[in-house]
C-alpha cells in the first residue's frame, strides 16, 4: 500500500500522484467538461499520470467511441466507459511499461445544471485500477453523487474535488475504507455533494461488503439513504423509484415477524386498489432508520447484515434512512416520484406521529409536520393493536411482554393461536384516542382519508411481539418458529442469528424460566 503524505488538499492530492511515475492513466469524462483531468493537469506534473484526457459532449461521438446508450448519464454508460478505455490502456502500453506501472482509468458521466436549470443534476464516476504493476484482474470503485450548488460553476467545481478525492482514496486509502468514504466530501461538505451509492469490487476489495460500505455513507453524513435489493445488491434509489408509487412500512425487524409480513401484504392489497396507483409501477419497501440501528449506542455490523438477509430472504428491498421524521422520509421519496406515497404502520408508530415534542424545532410545530407529510397524495394505512398491548404502550413499557413463562411479571404474550387474547377488543384508526387538543387534528385527517385502518388482517397473530421472539430465541425456546416466516426460520437456524443455537435445552418440554 502507497503511504500518503500528510497533504489533503484537492491540488495537493492530485499534485501527489502525478508525482508518482507509477499511476498512469486515462480520464474520460462527459457531461459536465473535464473538470477531473483539470485538476490534474493544473496541479502540476501531469504528463507523469495522464496518459490521454478525452470527452464525447455530442451523443453520435459517444455512441461511436462507447456504442449506443438508452441513458447517458447511468451506470451503464459509465461501466462501458471504463471498459473501453481500460482495455485500449493495457492494449497500447502494457508491453511498454507495464512492469512498473499500475494503470488507470477514472471516468465519470454527469448532468451539471442546465441553461434552463430544470434538469436533474446528478452524476456516475468511477475508477478502474491495478492495485500492482502487471495485476491481470483490476478493481472497480464506483458512485453516484448528487450535486447541490445552485450553478453551473460551482458544480462543475465540486466534480472535480470529488473525483481528485475518488482517485486519490483508492491509492492511498484501500486499507481504511471508513476513511476512504469520508474522504470523498474533502474539502467540498455534504451540503454541495450527496454520495447515495458506493460499489467497490475487484481482488483488492475482495473482504468488503458493500452493504456495511453503503451504510457508513449515511453515517459520514454523505447521504441520508442507501438501498439494498432482495439479493444483497446495493441499488441507486432513483434507479428503482423513479417515476413510481411507493409503500414502506418502517421497522427494526429483528427479527421479521409475521406481523410485519402481514401488515405490509394487507397495505399493499389496499394500495394497489387506490385509483391514483391503478396501472401505475409500484415499490414496496421495508424501511430501518439509523436510530433504530443505533439503539443500542453503538453500530452492530452482525445485526446489521443479518436484518437485512433476513428481508432479502423474504424478497423485500430494503431502504436505510436517516429520517426520523416520516414526513422527511416522504420529501426524500418526492425527489424521484410525484405518484402516490403509502406508509404502513402500527398503532404504537401512529400515536407516536402526534407527539408535539417530536416537532418543537419546526416554527410550525405539529401542524408544519402534517403539511409536510400529506402535502403530495401521502396515506397511512393503521395495522391494530391488541387492546391489552395497547394499554402496556401507554404506560411507558413498564409492563411490555414477556416471553411466556418467563418470570418477572404476570402480564404474558400467549403462544400462537392461544385463545385469552383471540376475542379482545382492537385499537385501531378508528378508536385510538390522541391528546384532546389533537382529536380535532385527527379526525380532520380521518374524515378526508389521509389516515386508513388496515382490513384484512389476521386476528391470530396480533399477539406477536418482536421483543419476544428475540427472547425466545435466546432462551432456546422453540415456539418462535411459529411467529416469523419460514425463510426467516431457515436463515436464522443456518447463520445462528440473535443468539440462536442448536443446542436444545436440557429439558425441551419445560417452559423457559421454569425449573
Amino acid at each position: 500500500m502507497d503511504t500518503p503524505p500528510n497533504l489533503l488538499t484537492t491540488n495537493r492530492k492530485a499534485l501527489t500522484i502525478n508525482l508518482d511515475d507509477t499511476k498512469y492513466g486515462t480520464f474520460a469524462e462527459i457531461g459536465a467538461g473535464q473538470e477531473v483531468a483539470r485538476v490534474f493537469f493544473q496541479a502540476g506534473g501531469a504528463a507523469g499520470t495522464i496518459a490521454k484526457s478525452m470527452s464525447a459532449y455530442d451523443m453520435t461521438f459517444s455512441d461511436v467511441i462507447y456504442g449506443k446508450a438508452p441513458r447517458y448519464v447511468s451506470r451503464e454508460r459509465l461501466v462501458t466507459m471504463l471498459d473501453h478505455e481500460y482495455a485500449l490502456l493495457i492494449e497500447r502500453l502494457q508491453h511498454k511499461r507495464g512492469e512498473s506501472t499500475k494503470f488507470f482509468v477514472f471516468a465519470d458521466t454527469v448532468a451539471a445544471k442546465a441553461y434552463k436549470g430544470n434538469n436533474d443534476c446528478h452524476g456516475w464516476m468511477g475508477i478502474r485500477f491495478q492495485a500492482a504493476p502487471g495485476e491481470s484482474v483490476p478493481n472497480d470503485v464506483m458512485l453516484h453523487v448528487r450535486m447541490w450548488d445552485k450553478d453551473n460553476v460551482r458544480q462543475q467545481e465540486a466534480i472535480g474535488i470529488v473525483g481528485t478525492n475518488l482517485i486519490y482514496a483508492a491509492f492511498y486509502y484501500r486499507d481504511d475504507l471508513e476513511k476512504f468514504i469520508a474522504s470523498l466530501a474533502d474539502n467540498l461538505g455534504s451540503d454541495r455533494i450527496e454520495v447515495d451509492m458506493l460499489k467497490f469490487s475487484g481482488p483488492a476489495f475482495a473482504h468488503v461488503d458493500n452493504r456495511l460500505m453503503s451504510l457508513h455513507l449515511v453515517r459520514c453524513g454523505l447521504t441520508n439513504a442507501v438501498m439494498f435489493g432482495p439479493g444483497g445488491d446495493v441499488l441507486q434509489p432513483s434507479e428503482v423509484l423513479y417515476k413510481k408509487a411507493i409503500l414502506v412500512e418502517r421497522g427494526s425487524f429483528r427479527p421479521v415477524t409475521h406481523v410485519n409480513v402481514d401488515m405490509l401484504n394487507c397495505a399493499s392489497a389496499q394500495f394497489l386498489q387506490e385509483p391514483a396507483v391503478q396501472g401505475k409501477e409500484m415499490i414496496v419497501l421495508m424501511e430501518i432508520t439509523m436510530n433504530n440501528l443505533l439503539a443500542g449506542g453503538t453500530l452492530d455490523a452482525a445485526d446489521f447484515l443479518s436484518r437485512v438477509d433476513m428481508l432479502g430472504d423474504i424478497g423485500c428491498t430494503v431502504l436505510i434512512s436517516n429520517y426520523s421524521e416520516y414526513y422527511r422520509l416522504t420529501s426524500y421519496f418526492r425527489r424521484y416520484t410525484k405518484e402516490m406515497i403509502g406508509v404502513a404502520m402500527g398503532i404504537n408508530n401512529l400515536l407516536e406521529i402526534f407527539n408535539e415534542r417530536y416537532y418543537e424545532h419546526l416554527e410550525g410545530g405539529i401542524l408544519e409536520n402534517f403539511g409536510r407529510l400529506f402535502r403530495n397524495s401521502v396515506r397511512l394505512y393503521i395495522y391494530p393493536m391488541q387492546r391489552g398491548a395497547y394499554d402496556r404502550y401507554l404506560d411507558g413499557g413498564r409492563h411490555a411482554p414477556l416471553a411466556a413463562g418467563s418470570e418477572g411479571t404476570t402480564t404474558r404474550s400467549p403462544a400462537i393461536g392461544a385463545s385469552p387474547f383471540a376475542q379482545e377488543v382492537l385499537i385501531t384508526a378508528r378508536n385510538v384516542q390522541v391528546s384532546p387538543n389533537l382529536r380535532s387534528l385527527y379526525e380532520h385527517l380521518q374524515e378526508n382519508h389521509y389516515l386508513e385502518c388496515i382490513i384484512g388482517f389476521n386476528r391470530d397473530i396480533l399477539n406477536i411481539f418482536s421483543p419476544d421472539v428475540l427472547e425466545r430465541i435466546r432462551l432456546g425456546d422453540a415456539r418462535w418458529e411459529a411467529m416469523v416466516p419460514s425463510p426467516v426460520v431457515a436463515a436464522i437456524k443456518k447463520r445462528g442469528l440473535f443468539g440462536y443455537t442448536a443446542i436444545p435445552p436440557t429439558n425441551s418440554s419445560a417452559p423457559p424460566g421454569a425449573v
